[in-house]
């Protein structure tokens, strides 16, 4: 077997590296993605990729389309629609289990095909914890089939997942034409209904239960146990200052001791925001482990009270000052790549951070230095006003607890209203103007944030917000690397290997390999990653084999839009991860069985309807 010429060996080599880092999260991937970019262009010898091609993916139609309807997804949220949505599956659902998971399925999935999928499982999230809360059924059974329909659902149209969008932008010219919107949906409803028949029937008995419907926040993070009272004494040097003075002074301290809030005479105040004053004989409640807080109150001259006297119920402030609430951090929140301590949200936003998960493991020591990831989940003591900024941002999604929409004072919206008919007639037509041809996909949808916009729907300022950068900064920065891979001779080198077991397989075989290395990559390294550097491959190999192009490229547009084995795949795997409980395996044994049974449902979809 012949290497690959020099040049393509410096691009695999960049490659290697950045999956490396997409894979151990050494550094964000969108600086990795961004430095890759760099890379190419300082070994511009080798890679031959100049000025203009690294920053092709800034350019790119596929990016300026994922803005847009990071927006448009965003406008939907905001009408509230969503919600009614939740109302009615709770109605139809009525008490049954298997009516409530194929109603979430089914309405998670439709959503998806529409509307970009990573948004629908942010406003999904927290109606469907409710709903199971409810139903007194563990929310593990209904969250990881959440996030697989959203990813079934995303592959209905080209606008339901932005890898269908970097797919078709990369694929373009070998096509001589974008896919188009529908041009999908023969397969993507064959794939979406296996999914679905499968979630129903072998998947909603694989997926374990992990969170108890009736455990508390308090024992499901194990907060009871680090949480002590300590009462100021004559001559402690917290006597006489501001609470808010104290709480900073502490959370400067080396000590791991968070001071949470004041009791006196019955009243309680929380620490990050007051301008009540510490007195002898005042109370402070503390978040820490037992040697942590015996350190404190030794150094500080406090008065350990018994731990019993403590309960999660003094956290929770009356009329609706203060609340335990468990929240997740999407894709595009400010805090992540922050540490704990960095992202200061007692400072900003008067919420103390008591605990947090990433996927089973739960820390409430030593968690400051802790850096924030996607689907990291954290246990807040927040005010509620404070809470509807940080959801009001996109900065967290609230999965349980008291959540600002869920304000008794809050009236009921109409479900259609003038904004709502609106936001949903610009994402129809949208849709019917780019699927008929009239319009580009991207002007379409630039036109359809002008709407929005400019009729007072969404603000210029939510609508920037509404943006996950990380995610647009991640493709822009590895698009040049799928361009130099194709144009030094690696795509095509890889693609001669994929060829070479033609001579042993037939040309479907060839097709249903493609898609179970893509699949693989996209396990291990994220869908963004393993559609960019896997489209090339699969044009080459399909003009290798004389097969179809078009089939290959959906061979790879499938795969990548369907991880299901980690979860760290697909960003709708990470959001649930935490809410959810879930082990890393529980993935592999979900979803394994379904991603073997759409390798086959998909490879032979696509060669009855598109043809080998």
């Amino acid at each position: 077997m012949a290497l690959p010429p020099t040049p393509a060996l410096v691009v695999f080599g960049l490659a290697a590296v950045a999956l490396a880092l997409f894979a151990s999260e050494a550094v964000p991937p969108d600086v990795a993605a961004i430095g890759v970019l760099v890379a190419l262009y300082v070994l511009r010898p080798w890679t031959g990729v100049d000025a203009d091609t690294a920053l092709v993916g800034f350019a790119n139609p596929a990016t300026v389309t994922i803005v847009a309807m990071y927006v448009l997804s965003e406008a939907v949220r905001q009408t509230g629609v969503i919600e009614h949505v939740g109302d009615a599956i709770e109605a139809f659902a009525h008490g049954s289990d298997s009516r409530l998971l194929g109603a979430v399925v089914g309405t998670t999935s439709l959503s998806a095909g529409v509307v970009n999928n990573v948004p629908v499982v942010a406003v999904f999230v927290p109606m469907v914890t409710d709903l199971a809360s409810r139903a007194r059924r563990s929310p593990s059974a209904f969250l990881l089939p959440l996030s697989y329909a959203a990813m079934l659902g995303g592959t209905l149209t080209l606008l339901g997942s932005s890898t269908n969008l970097v797919v078709s932008a990369l694929a373009a010219d070998a096509l001589g034409r974008q896919i188009g919107v529908f041009e999908m949906t023969p397969v993507g409803v064959l794939v979406l209904v296996t999914g679905v028949v499968y979630l129903l029937t072998v998947g909603r008995r694989l997926v374990p239960e992990r969170v108890s419907p009736s455990a508390t926040l308090a024992e499901t993070y194990g907060v009871s146990a680090r949480l002590a009272r300590l009462e100021v004494r004559e001559g402690s040097p917290f006597a006489g200052q501001r609470l808010d003075d104290v709480r900073a002074t502490v959370s400067d301290a080396a000590v791991d001791v968070a001071v949470l809030q004041l009791s006196r005479d019955g009243e309680r105040y929380l620490a990050t925001r007051t301008d009540e004053t510490v007195g002898p004989g005042d109370t402070l409640t503390v978040r820490g482990n037992l040697q942590a807080v015996n350190e404190f109150a030794t150094e500080y001259d406090l008065r350990q009270l018994p731990r019993q006297t403590v309960s999660t119920r003094d956290l929770h402030l009356r009329e609706g000052r203060g609340n335990l609430v468990e929240v997740v951090l999407p894709e595009g929140s400010r805090f992540v790549g922050d540490t704990v301590r960095e992202a200061n949200l007692a400072g900003y936003h008067n919420a103390v951070v008591l605990a947090l998960k990433r996927g089973d493991d739960v820390r409430s020591d030593g968690i400051a230095d802790h850096r924030l990831a996607v689907g990291d989940t954290l246990l807040l003591q927040v005010r509620e006003r404070n809470l509807a900024e940080l959801v009001e941002n996109l900065d967290v999604v609230v999965t349980r607890g008291v959540g600002p929409s869920q304000s008794p004072e809050t009236e009921p919206e109409p479900v259609f209203d003038r904004e709502t008919t609106l936001v949903l007639g610009t994402v129809a037509s949208v849709v019917g103007l780019a699927a008929v041809g009239v319009l580009p996909v991207v002007i379409a949808a630039l036109a359809g944030v002008v709407v929005v916009t400019a009729t007072d729907v969404i603000s210029p300022t939510d609508a920037y917000g509404a943006v996950s950068w990380n995610v647009v900064f991640l493709l822009a920065g590895i698009y040049p690397l799928g361009v130099a891979a194709r144009d030094t001779g690696g795509a095509a080198w890889v693609a001669e290997q994929l060829a070479a077991t033609s001579s042993v397989l037939p040309i479907i075989a060839v097709l249903a390999v493609t898609y179970l290395v893509t699949a693989a990559l996209a396990n291990l390294v994220g869908n963004a990653a393993s559609a960019i550097l896997m489209t090339p491959v699969a044009v080459d190999t399909a003009a290798s084999v004389g097969a179809e192009t078009l089939s290959f490229v959906l061979a790879v547009l499938f795969a990548a839009s369907t991880a299901f084995l980690t979860p760290t795949g697909y960003a709708t795997n990470l959001m649930v991860y935490g809410p959810g409980g879930y082990e890393f395996g529980d993935y592999a044994r979900v979803g394994l069985p379904l991603q073997l049974l759409l390798t086959v449902v998909t490879t032979a979809g696509i060669w009855v309807v598109y043809g080998v």
